[in-house]
């Protein structure tokens, strides 16, 4: 259990200064406690306190409307607010709002029910301070017993920690023991939105809205399992629908504006974004999702403003996104030493947040060429579910894998999908959870029967086919799936796997100065960068070793400087006969989920192959980690580390 710090924390300095915003609002001054609230948000972006003090003070100078929109904002943030559900109830009754009335009520009950300590710790928890929510939970726990509440809100403590893992268990149990508590299986649809398990999430958003269809809360989260799977209009309607009734709903108008970028709507994402760089709590971000749409420039007032914001204390949350979006508009006016200067800023804030353990990524490929070796693959040699379904796209993000996935999308043959979970989540089982139990992997492993294997495989399928459209054979693009190729053979012998190669030194740099939604936690130091790219080269060449001919090595080079070539290479590994449209794969319509949107959907062009050279003065932690790698030309065999 983690140690809780003595010294005091964000959430007790942040009580003593609205205290303080308190007594200006009590004392008449709303326009100045506003003001106050205001500076307060660029370090506190994600505070339900503050939202609740924001809406007092507009409710305090009579401005109903944008007090509601606050209180409501508070308690999606921050359900431990006494104050605010009094408030909401107040305006659901004064309006005749009978079913918000209710669920108000009832949220109030549950909040003053709670004993203190997880009251406590509820507020805690809310508002970032996981160590002090957690240490209270687990005492109260442990003195008391199993509690519905406590273990649902340990639950969330594990979820923001990202072990998604013991969160979904919590959550089970704790539905286990009371279907009816809404609030939980509404947390469990989020976990599954975060594990990319949009099906399980959209049949428990269902389940909701059946006795809650107004809720905002449930809505997002029934939108973003219909965008995950897919259901892209769904999707716009119900953010379109919670945006007209809330205009100023940023999540909403984010989601809107993603998925705009996702179906090629550039010039529309564009001006969602540039809408959104009004808002001082997402600025940052606003600028950063105008960095990765490869058509934007930012204009000198946009490069003043962001740099305005960069040396601005108050607006700490606000520093990572803005230096990455800095670091592009000096690449795009190929200023490439500025340019680095911001890349490196943002990546070094990024990383004083990341817990990635190169020494933990070693073992992992150490357990894999122990486990996998040609006897034991031999002695499993047809194992597994035949189906020859599933197309693997793996290797190093920012590789090229989404133009590989658009050309073979474009044949008639195949579905394009998404960058599906159910291969990390079907191995993750057999993970160790400590490192005290690092051989579990290939006990486990070594120890499931045929009928286990096949089954596993056919699993696999079952989950995936939500994702598909009724081709015969589908692509499965989870970029890390390299490290799983091992079990992807025991379970799904004649499934296809293509391995997205780029050299070295430019794949490494293009994560470096990639700002990464989530994951990817070793691409935030150029040692780390290059040190994972030696741990992939290591394993795929294990892998050509113990699995002769298994998987086809697509170089990013050999596309652009000929594509047909490649294009031909890649059917017929794929069984596939040749279509034109493979050719013309820029034209496909389909909705596209990662940064390279924009790119797949113009003809093939060598923009960013030698980028790299730009900022090579500045490389050379990352030569020094990739050691002879960095030296490697492009070559359709393998690259040894």
């Amino acid at each position: 259990m983690p140690a809780e710090d003595p010294r005091p924390n964000q959430i007790d300095v942040l009580q003593e200064t609205l205290a303080q915003v308190r007594a200006l609002r009590l004392s008449g001054d709303t326009q100045g406690a506003l003001r106050r609230v205001d500076e307060l948000e660029g370090l506190h972006p994600l505070s339900g306190l503050l939202w609740q003090e924001r809406a007092l003070c507009l409710e305090s100078r009579g401005d109903r409307a944008a007090a509601e929109t606050a209180f409501r904002r508070a308690v999606e943030l921050n359900d431990a607010l006494p104050e605010t559900w009094r408030a909401l109830m107040r305006m659901a009754r004064a309006a005749g709002r009978r079913e918000e009335l209710a669920r108000a009520t009832t949220a109030l009950a549950k909040v003053e029910s709670l004993p203190a300590p997880l009251f406590e710790a509820s507020t805690r928890l809310s508002e970032g301070d996981l160590d002090g929510a957690e240490a209270r939970i687990r005492d109260y726990l442990t003195q008391h017993g199993p509690h519905l509440e406590g273990l649902r809100l340990l639950a969330q403590v594990r979820s923001d920690r990202k072990d998604y893992d013991d969160a979904e268990l919590l959550l089970e149990a704790v539905l286990d023991r009371d279907p009816d508590y809404h609030a939980a299986r509404y947390e469990l649809g989020m976990v599954f939105i975060q594990r990319r398990r949009f099906y399980p999430a959209l049949l428990q958003a269902q389940q909701l809205l059946t006795l809650h269809p107004g809720d905002r809360r449930i809505r997002k989260l029934y939108a973003s399992a219909c965008d995950g799977l897919g259901r892209h209009d769904e999707a716009e309607r119900v953010y379109r629908e919670l945006l007209a009734e809330t205009p100023d709903d940023v999540e909403a108008e984010f989601a809107v504006a993603f998925g705009l970028r996702n179906q090629g709507k550039a010039e529309e994402a564009i001006a969602g974004f540039r809408s959104l760089m009004r808002r001082r709590g997402c600025v940052g971000s606003a600028y950063a999702a105008l960095a990765d749409m490869k058509t934007y420039r930012f204009s000198e007032q946009d490069i003043q403003a962001m740099q305005r914001i960069e040396t601005d204390a108050a607006l700490s949350s606000q520093h990572v996104p803005v230096c990455f979006a800095l670091g592009k508009a000096f690449e795009d006016r190929k200023q490439y030493e500025q340019s680095f200067q911001y890349y490196a800023r943002g990546n070094a804030l990024r990383r004083t947040e990341s817990t990635y353990n190169a020494r933990a990524r070693e073992r992992l490929v150490e357990v894999r060429e122990a486990l996998f070796t040609p006897q034991f693959l031999s002695a499993r040699r047809g194992m597994g579910c035949p189906l020859p379904d599933p197309i693997f796209i793996v290797g190093m993000p920012r590789a090229g894998s989404t133009l590989l996935e658009q050309i073979l999308a474009s044949h008639s043959r195949v579905d394009g999908t998404l960058e599906l979970p159910e291969i990390p989540r079907l191995v993750k089982q057999f993970r160790p959870r400590h490192p005290q139990e690092q051989d579990r992997y290939a006990t486990v492993l070594a120890d499931l029967s045929p009928q286990e294997l096949r089954r596993l495989g056919e699993i696999y399928l079952e989950e995936t086919r939500v994702y598909r459209q009724g081709a015969p054979l589908f692509i499965d693009k989870m970029p890390a799936n390299f490290q799983e190729i091992g079990f992807i053979h025991l379970i799904l012998p004649n499934a296809k796997i293509i391995d997205a190669r780029r050299e070295p030194m430019a794949c490494c740099f293009s994560n470096f100065k990639q700002l990464f939604g989530n994951g990817q936690e070793f691409s935030y130091d150029l040692a780390d960068v290059g040190h994972y790219y030696r741990h992939y080269v290591r394993l795929m060449d294990h892998w050509d070793r113990v699995l002769p001919g298994k998987v086809l090595r697509v170089q990013h080079s050999d596309t652009v400087n000929d594509l047909e070539g490649t294009v031909r290479r890649i059917l017929d590994y794929c069984g596939l006969p040749f279509e034109q449209s493979c050719l013309e794969f820029h034209k496909t319509q389909r909705s596209v989920r990662t940064v390279s949107s924009e790119q797949v959907r113009r003809p093939i062009n060598r923009d960013g192959l030698e980028l790299w050279r730009n900022y090579e003065p500045w490389l050379g932690p990352l030569a020094e980690a990739l050691g002879p790698l960095a030296e490697a030309e492009p070559s359709a065999g393998r690259i040894r580390a």
